[in-house]
C-alpha cells in the first residue's frame, strides 16, 4: 500500500528545507547540462547569421561586378559612335569652304575627341573598380566556404552534447518534478522566484564561514544559531536567499584551526654570588 503524502502542517521545517536543496542541488546540476551546450547554440546562430550576410555580401559585390561590366560595354559604344563621328565631320571637312562651317566641325570633332578620352577613362577607372570587386569578392566566397565548415562542425559538436546529455536532463527534470510535489507552493514559489533573480540561480544556500554562501554577507551570531536550530525559514537579510544549515544540506566544512596556546617563558632567578 502506497504511504499517504504529508501535509504541509506534517512537514517540518527540517523538512521542507531538505526539499529545498535537495530541489536546488538538481536544478543546478540542470543549469550545468545547460550551460554545457549553452554557448553551442548561440555560436551556431551567430554562424548562420554571418553566412546569410556573406550570401548578401557576394551577391551585392557580383551585381557591382555586372554593373561595371555593362556600363564599360556602354562607355566601348559610346567611344565608337564618337569615332565615327569624327571621322564623318573630317570628311566634311573637305567639302567645305566656308571658315565659319569649318569651324563648328571643327568643335564637334573636338567634342567627341574629349567625349573618348572621358570615356577611356571611365573604362580604366570602371576596370580597376572591377579588379578590387573580384578580388572582395575571392575573399568573401572563401570566408563564406570557412563558416559553412565552422558551422557543420558546431552543429555536429552540439548534436554529440545534446544526445549525450538529454537523457540525463529528462531524468533530473522528472526527479525535480516529483521534489515540486511535495513542497508548499508558496514556498516553492518564493524559492523559484529567488532563483530567478539571482545571478548564479541560487535559492537556497548555506551558511559558510559565518556568512551566506550566494552574496557573502557577513550572518550574525545570533541568526546562525536561529539557522542551525530549524525552527523556521529564515532569508539572508541582503540577499533574500533561503538559509540552510550546512549540517543539514550534507556539506563538510573545514573547521578552524584552533590557536595554540602561547608557552609561558619560565623565569630565571638570578643566583646570588657565594
Amino acid at each position: 500500500m502506497a504511504t499517504e503524502k504529508k501535509t504541509e502542517k506534517d512537514r517540518s521545517v527540517e523538512d521542507r528545507l531538505k526539499a529545498l536543496f535537495q530541489l536546488q542541488t538538481l536544478l543546478s546540476e540542470i543549469d550545468r547540462i545547460k550551460t554545457l551546450r549553452g554557448e553551442l547554440p548561440n555560436e551556431v546562430k551567430d554562424l548562420e547569421d554571418e553566412i546569410v550576410g556573406l550570401g548578401t555580401r557576394i551577391e551585392n559585390i557580383a551585381n557591382d561586378i555586372k554593373a561595371n561590366r555593362e556600363a564599360i560595354t556602354g562607355y566601348k559604344a559610346e567611344i565608337e559612335q564618337a569615332k565615327q563621328s569624327i571621322a564623318k565631320y573630317t570628311e566634311d571637312q573637305n567639302h567645305i569652304h566656308n571658315s565659319r562651317e569649318f569651324d563648328l566641325l571643327n568643335k564637334e570633332i573636338e567634342y567627341n575627341r574629349l567625349v573618348i578620352e572621358h570615356d577611356e577613362k571611365k573604362i580604366n577607372d570602371a576596370k580597376r573598380q572591377e579588379q578590387q570587386k573580384s578580388e572582395e569578392l575571392e575573399r568573401a566566397t572563401a570566408m563564406l566556404d570557412e563558416r559553412r565548415k565552422d558551422l557543420d562542425m558546431k552543429k555536429e559538436e552540439l548534436d554529440d552534447i545534446v544526445s549525450e546529455t538529454k537523457a540525463e536532463e529528462e531524468k533530473l527534470r522528472e526527479q525535480a518534478r516529483d521534489l515540486e510535489l511535495n513542497i508548499e507552493p508558496r514556498l516553492l514559489t518564493s524559492f523559484k522566484r529567488i532563483r530567478k533573480n539571482s545571478r548564479n540561480g541560487l535559492g537556497i544556500v548555506y551558511v559558510e564561514r559565518d556568512a551566506c554562501a550566494g552574496c557573502f554577507s557577513k550572518i550574525p551570531p545570533q541568526r546562525q544559531m536561529d539557522i542551525r536550530m530549524r525552527k523556521k525559514i529564515i532569508v539572508c537579510e541582503n540577499c533574500g536567499r533561503i538559509m540552510i544549515d550546512p549540517e543539514l544540506a550534507g556539506v563538510q566544512q573545514e573547521k578552524p584551526a584552533e590557536a595554540a596556546a602561547p608557552k609561558r617563558r619560565g623565569i630565571r632567578r638570578a643566583t646570588k654570588a657565594e
